[in-house]
C-alpha cells in the first residue's frame, strides 16, 4: 500500500514538473492535463525537441525513435504516462 501511494505522489512531482515547463510555453493559457496541446495549436517542431530534450534531462530517460508518437506527448496525462513507462523499464 505504502509503495502505491509513492508511485502516485512520485507521478504527481512528475506532472507538476511537465505543467511547469509547459507553461512556460503557453503563458496565457491554463494548460489542464488532459488537453491535447497539438489540437490547441500550440506545438511546433522546434517546441517538440525541446520537450523531449527536458524530458530526457529532467527524469533521466531516454525518448527511442519508437515512443516519438504524437499520442505519448498530446497532453501532460500522456507524457507523465511515457515517463512512468520509461521509468518502469529502465
Amino acid at each position: 500500500m505504502k509503495e502505491v501511494k509513492n508511485e502516485v505522489l512520485m507521478m504527481e512531482e512528475v506532472k507538476g514538473k511537465v505543467r511547469k515547463f509547459l507553461g512556460r510555453f503557453f503563458k496565457k493559457h491554463e494548460l489542464q492535463d488532459h488537453e491535447d496541446i497539438f489540437a490547441l495549436g500550440f506545438v511546433n517542431s522546434l517546441f517538440a525537441m525541446q520537450l523531449v530534450m527536458f524530458l530526457e534531462k529532467e527524469f533521466s530517460i531516454r525518448v527511442d525513435n519508437q515512443d516519438l508518437d504524437l499520442q505519448n506527448f498530446k497532453s501532460i496525462n500522456a507524457i507523465t504516462e511515457l515517463i512512468e513507462s520509461k521509468m518502469v523499464s529502465s
